[in-house]
């Protein structure tokens, strides 16, 4: 675009064509009153404070939606102007209640923060008052509309950004205001709790409930979140040394913008919970013989660590230890935990609750498509022009994801699900695919993807020139996928349509290792991807849904079984480690003696959780290291306490491969530590010769080591390289026929899944306040067809038995999961639903994985 030049107050600028006054006195440092307005949202000139005054004409406009002209001469803050100006706000403090002192916008309010840079103390006008509704049913936002000034930031904000469609303008003349449907409570919409309309909200009109503070916290401090992959940029207010508030940051160049999930913006507080450990325990025996666990000085603690895992590595050998990492700690962390039991103890025996559930899955694409798809960044996903998504619920597991695909649909682009259970995206697909894992010959996931290569290929709608010279063995691809049976239908037609000559951008669930044909269907993506010349290409990409904050880093870092730092695979011949469900069968068997848990709640989190729980037990030592006594904590024999995200510096490697840095918010609670500090203590208590007394220390040996890492530290954000040698993509060629087979005890297929407001098993949103107020939102999801067949009415209570365990839970009729199958939410019960899962389920051939299995379904 061309620039022009016009004149701000004497002052001579150049801005784009086509931008606003606004922008070009914004970009030139020059400042204009604002209200209504956000960068983030559409203009809509409702508040008029932004007014300026066009010297030629003597025009007064609206600046945000006024464009700028070549050779325009404006003012911002001629008499005129002001005057108009401060009518508006005095219009709006006579309708508005004189509560500043009291309100919980406090020194946030920008309709205060005007008035006082106007001189305008008081309105000098009839009062006007106005009283709506005032709602604090939830808890997790007041809505106090008395104080709403009618700009219109929540619904455009609800609308362009979230795209969730649970405000309106209701009514007309003096009385319109924002509601939702027939104007119920919010928990009785739509509204999924992201809290954005309040982070947005120019007054008090909308505020975050909290019971713990009131008003502006003393300071703010931009930090990332620690929930899932996304990775968001978060502004947290502290008092008393507390985290009391969360919004998104001001961070033009954040992964979220102004938008943040129920767990980011509200969750937090489980950092203030009385469950965090503040001092070192080492478990001793009470007066009565009773076991307890009793404070211990740090040097106490560590020392008696270093001796006992020295002595069971001196006895039993390097094997018989065990090192649990975790996708929540940094990659300073995890590096120097891999480290610590790679060459310290020489042990193969380390991994994260992740690897089955988002690393290997990563790990396998990654080598797909020849490590030269390892940078996705978000941007382009909400500008593709198709979108692929496949066994995945984003509006759940990560939410800001979700804004992104809406966005993009809203804007035009198709959306083809490849899915068994209805999400909130269906609203826009184009075509949808529903795999049916519960009859031997129901169709798969994989058999779908299978069905749009051959359909591409058959209609020529693939990209040729891409795939001849990025790829080897074409051809081969090209007469397998020609032979292949594919299925027909409408749905698949439509989509092969859709995605005919187009790049497409692809979004996977972390879990679909955990189906039968989850292999294939990770290849049958890749090949998808591939076929599309979609590596590399705008508007395209592989997004892989991963579950935690740092699952990406923590593979990268080496936190694998089967992997090294920066993703180099052993081979068949190398040492590679068990898996979690090797971890505890090495248990078991006796063959582990010790385990060091760091950041991590198998206890809970883990599938048959009482069996992991009596797995721990039989240890001669468990050391954990964690910020909250935990099931598995109140089992070790030493604790450890470590610190939160909010409480550290570090950085985090989010689903797009974007690396982020973080600094401490807060201090660690008492005497606990961060983790990276802790681990250096023990390493240098263990005589290594390498002392790490500073993050740098270690960011420096992983720039060396780790060539996909030479920007850790240079800047707040950066991104990880593809393979620097130069990787090639390969389709996959093997599609083994894959069947599940019937099981009459257990003829139902049960979806494990966490609700929008749990991360996981709930191991943190589970101390949060505001979750917990939330209440029981742990009701089996059942199909109404399979409501009649079970003779259940609307609502009740059921008890579902798998061959691993049974639970009895409340269900409600839903038309989510299909015929077959129930959604069962995680988190919620201690997260009693991995009781009906396996851990051994997906190494047994045509099986479930760890958030599916089959359950039998009786009423209670």
């Amino acid at each position: 675009m061309e620039s022009i030049f016009l004149t701000i107050n004497g002052q001579k600028v150049a801005c784009l064509s086509g931008d606003s006054i606004l922008i070009a006195a914004e970009k030139n440092s020059i400042p204009i009153p604002i209200l209504c307005y956000h960068p983030d949202l559409k203009p809509h000139g409702a508040c008029r404070l932004c007014l300026v005054e066009n010297e030629k004409t003597g025009r007064l406009m609206a600046s945000c939606v006024t464009p700028a002209a070549q050779d325009m001469v404006i003012q911002t803050a001629s008499p005129r102007v002001l005057h108009h100006r401060r009518n508006i706000v005095r219009l709006m403090m006579a309708e508005h209640p004189e509560s500043c002192i009291v309100c919980s916008k406090g020194n946030h309010c920008e309709l205060r923060r005007i008035a006082a840079s106007l001189g305008v103390g008081d309105s000098g006008l009839y009062p006007m008052p106005n009283f709506p509704s005032y709602e604090q049913m939830n808890p997790f936002i007041i809505r106090d509309l008395s104080k709403c000034i009618l700009c219109g930031k929540c619904i455009r904000a609800d609308h362009e950004l979230v795209v969730a469609g649970a405000i309106e303008y209701n009514h007309r003349g003096f009385k319109p205001r924002p509601a939702t449907l027939y104007e119920r409570p919010l928990e009785e919409s739509i509204c999924t709790f992201c809290g954005t309309c309040v982070s947005i909200c120019p007054t008090g009109a909308l505020s975050v409930k909290n019971t713990a503070y009131v008003g502006t916290p003393d300071q703010e401090t931009d930090s990332i979140c620690g929930f899932c992959s996304v990775g968001c940029s978060l502004s947290m207010g502290v008092a008393g040394q507390k985290v009391v508030d969360v919004n998104p940051s001001k961070s033009r160049a954040s992964v979220n913008g102004a938008t943040l999930c129920v767990r980011g913006h509200f969750a937090n507080d489980y950092l203030n919970s009385p469950a965090r450990l503040t001092r070192p325990l080492v478990r001793s025996k009470d007066g009565e013989g009773k076991s307890i666990h009793a404070p211990a000085a740090w040097d106490e603690a560590l020392d008696a660590v270093v001796m006992k895992l020295s002595a069971i590595k001196r006895e039993f050998g390097a094997g018989s230890v065990a090192f649990i990492g975790s996708s929540k700690c940094s990659n300073e962390e995890n590096y120097l935990f891999q480290k610590i039991a790679r060459e310290i103890f020489e042990t193969p025996n380390l991994v994260t609750l992740s690897y089955d559930t988002g690393q290997a899955l990563a790990a396998r694409i990654d080598a797909r498509t020849g490590g030269m798809c390892r940078v996705n960044p978000l941007a382009e996903l909400e500008g593709a022009r198709v979108i692929v998504v496949v066994n995945a619920d984003p509006g759940r597991s990560v939410p800001v994801v979700d804004y992104h695909i809406r966005r993009a649909a809203k804007k035009g682009a198709a959306l083809i699900l490849v899915n068994p259970w209805k999400i909130e995206l269906n609203r826009w697909a184009g075509a949808w695919m529903r795999p049916d894992y519960s009859r031997p010959s129901g169709p798969m996931a994989s058999d779908f993807l299978l069905a749009l290569a051959k359909g591409l290929v058959a209609d020529a709608g693939y990209d040729r020139g891409s795939v001849e010279q990025a790829t080897d063995g074409f051809d081969a691809f090209y007469d397998m996928i020609s032979r292949r049976n594919g299925i027909a239908g409408e749905a698949v037609d439509a989509a092969v349509r859709l995605m005919k000559n187009q790049k497409i951008a692809f979004v996977i669930g972390a879990d679909t290792l955990c189906y039968p044909d989850g292999a294939q269907t990770a290849d049958a993506v890749a090949n998808l991807l591939i076929l599309t010349g979609g590596i590399g290409a705008k508007r395209s990409g592989l997004f892989v849904l991963l579950p935690e904050s740092n699952t990406l880093g923590a593979m990268d870092m080496g936190m694998m079984p089967d992997h090294l730092p920066g993703r180099v695979r052993l081979d068949d011949g190398g040492n590679i480690g068990p898996d979690m469900e090797g971890f505890i069968e090495g248990i078991e068997s006796g063959r582990i003696r010790a385990a060091y848990i760091m950041g991590e709640n198998p206890a809970r989190s883990l599938p048959q959780p009482d069996r992991v729980a009596a797995a721990l037990k039989k240890l001669d030592l468990l050391v954990v290291q964690d910020i909250l006594y935990t099931r598995t904590a109140a089992m070790a024999h030493f604790i450890l306490p470590g610190a939160a995200a909010a409480e550290k510096a570090g950085a985090f490697t989010n689903l797009e491969g974007r690396i982020q840095m973080f600094s401490p918010v807060v201090q660690p609670p008492g005497e606990a530590k961060a983790d990276w500090e802790i681990l250096a203590q023990l390493i240098w208590k263990m005589g290594h010769p390498e002392h790490y007394q500073s993050l740098e220390k270690i960011r420096q040996e992983i720039r060396r080591l780790v060539p996909m890492y030479q920007g850790l530290g240079s800047h707040l954000q950066g991104w990880i390289a593809n393979n620097p040698k130069g990787g090639k993509p390969a389709f996959a060629m093997d599609f083994p026929p894959v069947s599940v087979a019937l099981d009459a005890a257990h003829p139902f297929i049960a979806r494990l899944s966490a609700p929008r407001h749990h991360l996981g098993g709930g191991t943190r949103t589970g101390r949060s306040e505001r979750v917990r107020a939330y209440g029981d939102h742990g009701a089996v999801e059942i199909s109404p067809d399979d409501c009649r067949v079970l003779g259940l009415e609307v609502c009740g209570k059921v008890r579902l038995v798998s061959e691993f365990g049974k639970i009895e839970r409340s269900y409600v009729q839903s038309s989510r999961p299909p015929k077959g199958m129930a959604i069962v939410p995680m988190g919620e019960n201690q997260n009693d639903a991995m009781g009906l899962a396996g851990l051994s389920g997906k190494n047994r051939p045509a099986s479930f994985g760890w958030t599916v299995s089959r359950v039998g379904i009786e009423k209670i």
